[in-house]
């Protein structure tokens, strides 16, 4: 199942944009959510990873959507990856991780932010 994750930093915010972008690559999903990305708590973002399930992937439209810092998003990578599922980026192509180059160039990216 495709999942996609729309998300604007406050109320005034429109969606509109993110949302056509998802619904172009078919995701059969979206959640929604008006609220900063800097606060810890997101509850659409909670309660998508909660209900994901094995072979599900994660389309956001891209990564400033989805997580504000490196840390942030290798954390959520990894609850994604724990349920056996993916994610990809429109924007960003190298975070895919539903395929060998994909997963190798995150994985890549994960060892310089580290070092």
């Amino acid at each position: 199942m495709k999942i996609g994750y729309a998300r604007v930093s406050t109320e005034e915010q429109n969606l509109d944009r993110q949302i056509d972008i998802l619904k172009q690559v078919s995701c059969d999903r979206i959640y929604e959510e008006k609220i900063s990305g800097l606060k810890k708590e997101r509850p659409e973002l909670t309660k998508m990873l909660d209900q994901l399930r094995t072979g599900d992937v994660v389309i956001i439209a891209e990564l400033t959507r989805f997580s504000r810092s490196f840390k942030d998003l290798f954390s959520l990578v990894a609850q994604i990856d724990e349920k056996d599922s993916n994610i990809k980026s429109i924007k960003e192509s190298w975070v895919d991780t539903t395929t060998a180059q994909g997963k190798l160039m995150f994985t890549i990216f994960a060892g310089i932010s580290q070092f």
